[in-house]
């Protein structure tokens, strides 16, 4: 058995506030379907957090539905979505986009982000009706690979998508510590702005589960809640996802712990570096690539677990590590201690 696991920022049950919060509503009665107190709360506060009181916001059980049902709900038959290839929806969600029977159109993308350039490759190449029109393109935020949009370039993919008629959706599993990151220069209300609609992920930031859509776009908010009940979305017990974001946001909770998770892989990227060695991408929130003699990352493996995510020349490896709020100071320290005699 491993020491600690790095392999992810949700192998933690959630965080003490969470569970008393669900805790003590236990014997309550509710309404159903996210029309209870709680969720009604949760969501004004999200809309107070990005400053758009028209903003429809809907409570859901992960990531992946939220993607699904955001995407299938704004697209029409024959419309696609425009992704990098390291996109959640372009790799780890089983299909899900292309089972609603919509296209993606993968680009390589640079450290994980689209850029203007490829959004326009696209486009150039679907001209006509004997081919899928390209009609939104995902952003994640944080990438797949750690990386952040900054305002400049959100800007510019967002002045694109609305100089071609696009909608823009971004992915926000790990929005908490990309927004909260040292090199972030945006914020909720400035991403809100930009975005059509998008997800504050529950799920690897303290939640038991959860995600909180948001559509910024009034255009897209009628009828959301039968694509959310059609496509399973629509949980009956609704409440324990609005309790869980009211006690994230109501006093800043969900900031904190994305801060301390920040935090933490920087600590252990300050050690890798101090250690001699670098990084596929430079570490900017709580997802870390470094880079890795084999030799020394099998080491590593059987005390810790972590990905192996990229083979390198020369016998390197890029791995990756994820903290989370629940890391420990200690946890890093006795890993950079172990890193430093595996060496």
């Amino acid at each position: 058995m491993v020491k600690h696991s790095f392999k992810n920022d949700y192998s933690e049950l959630a965080h003490p506030e969470v569970l008393s919060a669900l805790a003590a509503v236990g014997n309550h009665q509710f309404e159903g379907y996210g029309l209870d107190e709680y969720s009604i709360k949760a969501a004004q506060l999200i809309r107070d957090k990005i400053g758009k009181p028209s903003a429809a916001v809907h409570f859901i059980s992960g990531g992946t539905a939220a993607n699904l049902v955001t995407i299938s709900s704004i697209l029409r038959p024959h419309e696609a979505i425009i992704a990098p290839e390291s996109g959640h929806i372009s790799t780890h969600e089983t299909g899900a986009i292309e089972a609603t029977g919509h296209k993606i159109c993968t680009v390589k993308g640079e450290n994980g982000k689209v850029s203007v350039a490829e959004i326009e490759s696209i486009l150039e190449q679907h001209q006509d009706e004997h081919m899928v029109k390209p009609k939104m393109v995902f952003v994640s935020q944080s990438t797949e690979v750690g990386s952040i949009y900054s305002k400049t370039e959100l800007t510019a993919i967002s002045a694109c998508c609305r100089k071609n008629d696009l909608f823009l959706h971004l992915d926000g599993a790990r929005l908490g510590t990309a927004i909260h990151s040292p090199a972030s220069d945006l914020s909720y209300a400035q991403l809100a702005d930009l975005v059509d609609t998008f997800y504050i992920g529950g799920t690897k930031n303290g939640a038991l589960c959860g995600e909180a859509i948001v559509i910024s776009n009034e255009d897209l908010i009628p009828d959301f809640r039968y694509h959310l009940k059609q496509k399973g979305g629509l949980m009956a017990k609704g409440a324990t996802l609005g309790i869980q974001f009211l006690t994230l946001f109501e006093n800043n909770l969900y900031e904190e712990l994305a801060v301390h998770a920040n935090i933490m892989a920087l600590e252990l990227a300050k050690g890798f570096e101090k250690q001699g060695y670098g990084f596929l991408s430079e570490p900017q929130t709580n997802q870390i690539f470094p880079i890795l003699p084999l030799e020394i990352a099998e080491k590593l493996s059987r005390q810790y677990g972590f990905y192996q995510w990229l083979m390198l020349e020369n016998e390197e490896v890029a791995l990756r590590f994820v903290t989370s709020w629940a890391t420990h100071q200690e946890v890093v320290d006795e890993f950079l201690q172990d890193l430093f005699v595996a060496k």
